[in-house]
Order: C-alpha cells, then structure tokens, then sequence
C-alpha cells in the first residue's frame, strides 16, 4: 500500500464578516449595483468569485450557491453532502458520516480545493485538506462553491476552485429561538438550539449562537468480504458543535465583531490491515475563530481587517490508546481595500500574512510563513464585463510562486451573457509531502496548473440562471510519490495530467417548483501513467426539486455518477434517490420526515467502504416568530 492510502487511512475577507452592514443583500454603493436583467433574478448575492458582493449572475467564474433554504431542504446532514449538487463536484467518504472523506471538483484533488469558513483556512497542514464531513448544517447560513482555477485571489490550493462556508448571522430583530429534534434509521439522534436577533433596541448590536448534536450508530464501514481482517461491528459518530456571531455597528461606516465555529466529531473507523477485534476511533476538530472590522474610509474607498484562526485536528484512538496525533493551525492576518474608480468599475488590492503549524507526534515539522500580495478590477461599460486578479505568494519553505486570473463577459441582452476566462495558479506541497518520514522530500516545488474556460449563461427572473461551460485544466510538476528502491515511496514532482470537460447548471424555478439541476463530461486523464485519475468519473449529475403545496413543502433528489477507477479496482456505477417532506402544523411549528436511498441502492464511493442503505429519518421542529 503506498503512502498516500496509509496515511489518508490512518487519519476572505469578506466572507469573515466582511460585507459592511445591509451588505449582503445588496452592493453597498448604488452606481455599483449590478445591472443585469429583472431584480428578481439578481436578488442572490455572492462574494467568493471577486472577494467583492456581485449578483450571481453576474459572476464570471461558474459559481453555485446554497442558500438558507436549501440548506433546510437538504437530504444531507454535512456540508460534504450537499456540494455534491454542485456542477463538477464529486464527493467521497469511506464509511458512514464523519468518515475520513474527499472532494473533486472539475476533477481537482481534495488539496487542489480549497476550502474556507467564514473566509478562514480550516485545511490540516499535513494533508492540505480540509474535513467538509465534520461540518453540520445547522451551523451554516449557505454555501458558496466557485468551480475553476482562483489561486489569483485566494492562494494555495484554489485549482480545482473554492468552497467557502458561512455561518450565520444576527437579524435585526428582538430575539428569536428556535429548536430541533431528529430520530432515524441506525438509532440516529439529533438536537439543534438557536437564537438570533439584536441585543438592542437600534439593533446596532446583533448575535447568533447554533449548538447541535448528532449521535448515530451507523454502519460497518469495511465490507468484511473483501477485508476479512475489519471489524464487522457497526462504526458509529459523535458529532457535537457550536456557531456564534456577534456583530456591532460602531458609526455608520464602521462595524466589526467575532466569528466561531468548533464541531467536534469522533468517528468509529475500520481498519483492512487489522485485527477484526479491533477498535478504531478518530477523534477530529474544525475550528474557525475570527475577529474582523470593516469601514468606508471615503465615499470611494472602504477597507476590511481580518484576524483568524483555522484549526484541524484529528487524534486515532486505538483499541483504547491514542497512537497518533496530527494537530494543524492556520493564522491569518489580512487587509483588503476596495476602492470604486467610478460607476460599474471597481479595485481591490490587500495583505494577507499567513501562520501554519503542525504539531504531530509522527514527525517534526517547520512551522510555515506565507506574506501574499494581491490585486483585483471588477468593471463593466455598456455590455462588458472584466475581471483581472494577480496574487504574489512568498513561502519560508519553498521560495515564491505567482498567479494569474483574467475574465470577461459580454451581454448580448438583458438575459443572454458569453463569458471566458484564462488563469494560471500554485499548490504548495504539504507538511507531509515535505517531511514525513520516509516519504516526505522538502525539495520538491509547488504544483502548478494552467486552466482556460468558456461558457455560455441565460439569466432570467422566470427561469433562474441557466450555464453551459466547457474547460480544461493541465496540471505539471504535480507531486506523486515514487518507489525508491529501499521499499519506500517518495514525494517528487514527476505528474503531469489534464481535465477537460463540460459542465452544465441550472438553479432556478418553474412556478411554484424550484429546481437545481446539473450534468459534467469530463476526461480526467493522468497523463504520466496514462490511465484515468482516480475516484474521478467521466460523466455524473445530479437533480434536485422541491415544491410548495400550501402547508406541505415536498422534494427530492436524485444523485447519479457513471463509473470511477480506484487504484487496482473499478467502481461501478450509480443511481441514488432522495425524498422529503415538511407539513407547517402552525406558523412555529413543523415536522418534517425524509427516505435517504429510495431504492436501497448498493453503491461505493470508495473501493471496499459501505454506504448506507435506505433510510428514514423525522424531525420536530419549532421557530418564534
């Protein structure tokens, strides 16, 4: 078994707060406002793709976003499950919730995609991945996921694209609480206690906490006919969380606060190499703290501060012995100004200095200090639109790397928009690939990855917003770990591969239906070894939709992925049905019941690791009004 599998086995600023008040609902200068079509299709507003507020169909980059609403309407529990509706992502897990896990978007690695809470590294400093499976919804406001290479604007590990969280908000309004309790299949229990509003009569100073828990028996996670060594026993998962948000208007320029969210999971795990007696437990964390403050410092000019810190954590227990740990931090300091040179065009240009540490009782490691400079215009005249970014990184480890984005967009009308967009970016090899034992080779460089795109996009306040994309993305000096000759595998930049594709979204409505629908056709060709990139399927899609029918709100989903390699295996493939049902008793009170695996598909994500079978699930549910 290489390296790669033993160890995966064993284990923005604006985002952080930053929008200055009202603003995520809106731009927060008028001659700014978008301009495209009626306001109905404009009313989502995103801020991943530019670090800037933008209405979503006025994003250059394909970008999805998970609202609060899909969030409640979602057959998934973990932020992990519902990304899988997005364009061009793929989704892993080996086992059952909480299980060690892996994204793949447009073909992209876990550590080729970056992921960020609340504008926050979250990722483990060894894998440089972070655990989307430890992320509960109840703690999350919504979702943004930006497909394609944006290293320009946010560094490292931006290849694939970005998948940033939010947590939620205070409202303006006197307190509000709200309550849930879920029972299901696999003896799954889960509570969920929140309270919002404004802590003051001119809700100058507004407050969120979320606390969840989540406690179900689950399943074996190795099939034993194929690991005859696993633990047939059930492998269970403790998750408990907490989000709070405290925000305070200091002037009517000025405002700041604090952000955090901690979910603490502990995972039941099997292991193939072990004794079927055993008893295998992770113990992981998430963690996002951060302090940030925002203010116009001219009519034109508004400047955002963000101090955090991302924490991973993830300790193995063993048949009651802890027998490792792998312990990162990621501190972050950043500045971004944002300045409006004149109607409809926009600069942005900031600091971000960037602290990250391993502290692991398998291996030493230098903590890492990155100072980055970036830059970024956002403009649009008559029926153009440009997006220019360009990022400097400087690596105590390694030396500097540059990247490059460029985007334009032409309406043809108030609804049909062509886009395309070149960019040029960097992954930094993880504490792993530079200094693990026996495997790691601290001289190896950054992977680096040349991405062109092309699309064409219909806006309308009917139908939503409807995107046809074809890309490719080449990747060299990617990092793989080759025989040594002594029985070790070591890190070194010897890869080459190439991902091109089409990718089709829509999320919009029909009437009284939403619908989120979405198909990829890529060719994810490792090019070295001449063979498909592993877990990566040509062709998957996926369709959700739901319905209001006066006090009932019904949906479903449909997930289906062709098949996928998987090292000296193939996995076959797949077809899963989700359904959902809430009935509003009162305007408080509501209940709402779910069937996970419809047709009790027998399915893998992963060679050898179960998923769970049918399902049903139902939830008690109050909210003050």
């Amino acid at each position: 078994m290489s390296y790669p599998v033993a160890r995966a086995a064993a284990s923005v600023l604006l985002a952080a707060g930053g929008v200055p008040l009202a603003a995520l609902g809106q731009t927060t200068d008028g001659a700014d406002a978008p301009r495209l079509a009626p306001a109905s299709t404009l009313a989502p507003v995103v801020v991943t793709a530019t670090r800037t507020p933008e209405a979503l169909a006025d994003a250059i980059a394909q970008t999805t976003l998970f609202d609060s609403q899909d969030i409640a309407e979602a057959s998934s529990r973990d932020a992990l499950g519902l990304i899988a509706l997005a364009p061009g992502v793929q989704v892993t897990r080996n086992g059952g919730p909480g299980a060690s896990s892996g994204v793949y978007l447009r073909g992209a690695s876990s550590a080729q995609s970056l992921v960020l809470v609340d504008g926050v590294r979250v990722e483990s400093a060894g894998l440089g991945a972070a655990q989307l499976s430890q992320l509960m919804l109840d703690d999350l406001d919504r979702i943004e996921v930006v497909n394609g290479n944006v290293s320009a604007l946010y560094g490292s590990g931006a290849i694939g694209g970005v998948v940033q969280i939010f947590t939620k908000d205070g409202g303006r309004h006197a307190p509000r609480f709200s309550a849930e309790a879920e029972y299901g299949s696999y003896h799954t229990q889960r509570q969920q206690f929140g309270a919002n509003g404004a802590l003051d009569a001119d809700a100058r100073t507004t407050f969120n906490v979320t606390v969840s828990r989540e406690k179900t028996d689950g399943f074996s996670a190795i099939d034993p006919a194929i690991a005859p060594n696993a633990n047939p026993d059930a492998n269970g998962y403790l998750n408990e969380s907490v989000a709070a948000t405290l925000r305070h208007a200091f002037t009517q320029d000025w405002d700041g606060g604090v952000r955090f969210l901690q979910s603490n999971g502990v995972t039941s795990f099997d292991d193939a190499y072990g004794a079927p007696a055993d008893l295998n437990d992770s113990h992981n964390r998430v963690r996002s703290a951060s302090v940030f403050a925002n203010g116009r410092l001219t009519g034109r000019w508004t400047t955002h501060f963000l101090v955090a810190e991302g924490q991973d954590r993830a300790n193995i227990e063993h048949n009651g012995v802890y027998t490792s740990r792998f312990n990162s931090a990621n501190r972050q300091y950043v500045w971004q100004n944002d300045i409006r040179l004149a109607p409809g065009h926009k600069l942005l240009f900031g600091y971000e200095h960037l602290d990250q540490s391993l502290d692991s009782d398998q291996f030493d490691a230098p903590d890492r200090h990155v100072n980055s400079v970036f830059a970024g215009y956002v403009g649009r005249a008559g029926g153009h639109e440009l997006q220019a970014n360009v990022r400097r990184d400087q690596y105590s480890d390694f030396g500097g790397a540059n990247s490059y984005y460029l985007g334009y967009g032409y309406n043809v009308d108030a609804h049909w928009k062509v886009v395309a967009s070149y960019a040029e970016s960097f992954r930094a090899p993880s504490f792993d690939d530079l200094y693990y034992p026996f495997s790691g080779n601290p001289s190896i460089q950054p992977e680096r990855s040349h991405s062109a795109e092309a699309a064409i996009q219909y806006a309308s306040g009917g139908l939503g917003v409807l995107r046809l994309t074809a890309f490719e993305t080449r990747y060299s000096n990617l990092i793989d770990y080759v025989a040594d000759g002594g029985g070790f595998y070591v890190a070194q930049n010897v890869g080459r591969a190439k991902v091109q594709g089409v990718e089709g979204s829509w999320a919009g409505q029909v009437g009284a239906t939403g619908v989120r629908a979405s198909f990829t056709f890529q060719n994810p060709v490792d090019e070295t070894n001449h063979q498909d990139l592993t877990r990566r399927a040509r062709r998957f899609a996926s369709l959700s939709v739901h319905r209001s029918i006066r006090a009932w709100r019904v949906g479903g989903e449909w997930i289906v992925s062709g098949a996928r390699s998987d090292y000296d295996s193939t996995l076959a493939g797949y077809g899963v049905v989700n359904l959902s049902a809430r009935y509003a008793i009162t305007k408080s009170w509501y209940v709402d019941a779910r069937i996970d695996n419809l047709f009790n598909k027998d399915y893998e994500l992963a060679y050898s690791y179960n998923t769970p079978r049918r399902g049903a699930y139902i939830t008690l549910g109050w909210r003050q009004l």
